[in-house]
């Protein structure tokens, strides 16, 4: 397992308090039932702060009214519910809602709010920025800053619980900035939080977690006896067109990636964003459609959206429609992505790298070993 990433620090008296929005909720409830037991407090108050964290969310300690002014304060002196600053709010005319959220290290990310029908999925990031330099993505682009801490990562649902009116998510998938299974340990508490029906109690078929196919990762994510789904980033069906596309390939080969897809005893999805006249040849449809019978995977075709396309074009939609029925007549399961947010900085990194511009990445390793092994 990876060292958990450091907390940024504001002030010293923040650091010195606890913070229970880094805590799964076993930890954080033993937590506040030892504090109470020491303030002579009845021990259900535990579980009535535990509410107000994260199933009915407010702001601050003051803000739970319905508990005595004294405890409040005490509560406050001893934990610590740090708050992400929103910096941005983007909304498109087709519903989509794009943020920006700003760090107490400086550190800036961004959470997209998608409304389908009557679902709302949130795309919520698990780092800032990333390390993987995929040829295509705004976010690898911008490289490497750090791990985002549990209380970083659900604390963008959190945030939009709380504001007015709250966007309430009934999905959740970790396809935003950064690769969620390179910061393992930290998405491991999330996953808990999101699922668990003291925190977020979203039900874990509908949490997604997408990855490039980091295989330890996987593993552990397998290993969970929750039915979170798993989405696949594939990009390309050959291991020499993948490489040019994604670097992490030579560590992660397509056929192991393929194999750890199969042995995944839940439904896998493939990602696969349409390149013209790189990926969305006939011959790669046949390919791909071989890879996902291999593991009786779903695939998803995402049209490039065009803010993040970085010297790519978007494949035509007539292309990418031959391509869909090329792989349906081969026995597969397809989607074409709507592309959303069209009119807003609404790919993966782009308003962040819009409004802060670009900075200096940091090796992963001057950070910490990122791995999950």
């Amino acid at each position: 397992m990876i060292a958990s990433p450091s907390a940024p620090t504001a002030d010293r008296a923040v650091t010195e308090r606890l913070n229970l929005l880094d805590l799964a909720p076993d930890d954080a409830l033993g937590v506040l039932a030892g504090f109470m037991a020491e303030s002579g407090e009845a021990g259900y108050r535990a579980a009535q702060v535990y509410a107000r964290v994260w199933a009915r969310p407010v702001g601050s300690f003051d803000e739970m009214t319905e508990l005595p002014k004294a405890l409040r304060l005490r509560l406050a002196e001893r934990f610590d519910l740090p708050r992400l600053t929103l910096q941005t709010r983007q909304a498109s005319t087709d519903g989509t809602q794009k943020f920006l959220f700003s760090l107490r290290d400086g550190q800036s990310i961004e959470t997209v709010a998608i409304p389908e029908g009557n679902r709302l999925t949130l795309c919520i990031s698990s780092q800032a920025g990333c390390a993987l330099q995929c040829a295509f993505c705004a976010t690898g682009a911008m490289g490497f800053q750090r791990n985002l801490t549990p209380s970083e990562i659900a604390g963008q649902v959190r945030e939009l619980r709380l504001l007015d009116p709250p966007l309430l998510a009934t999905n959740i998938v970790f396809m935003g900035m950064g690769e969620p299974l390179m910061n393992w340990k930290a998405v491991d508490v999330v996953l808990t939080l999101l699922n668990d029906p003291r925190a977020l109690g979203i039900g874990a078929r509908h949490i997604t977690v997408s990855t490039v196919g980091v295989l330890p990762g996987i593993e552990a994510l397998a290993a969970r006896r929750e039915q979170f789904r798993l989405a696949i980033s594939i990009h390309a069906p050959s291991d020499a067109l993948r490489r040019t596309l994604m670097p992490v390939n030579v560590k992660y080969p397509l056929a192991d990636v393929i194999r750890a897809a199969a042995a995944f005893d839940r439904r896998v999805t493939f990602e696969y964003v349409m390149l013209e006249g790189v990926n969305d040849q006939p011959e790669h449809a046949a390919q791909l459609a071989q890879l996902a019978r291999d593991c009786r995977a779903f695939v998803n075709l995402i049209p490039l959206h065009p803010g993040g396309a970085l010297g790519f074009t978007p494949t035509p939609g007539a292309r990418i429609a031959a391509f869909a029925r090329a792989m349906r007549d081969r026995g597969v399961e397809v989607a074409v992505r709507k592309s959303r947010g069209l009119d807003i900085a609404a790919a993966c990194g782009q308003l962040r790298t819009e409004r802060l511009g670009r900075r200096l990445p940091v090796r992963p390793e001057d950070h910490e070993h990122i791995d999950v092994g």
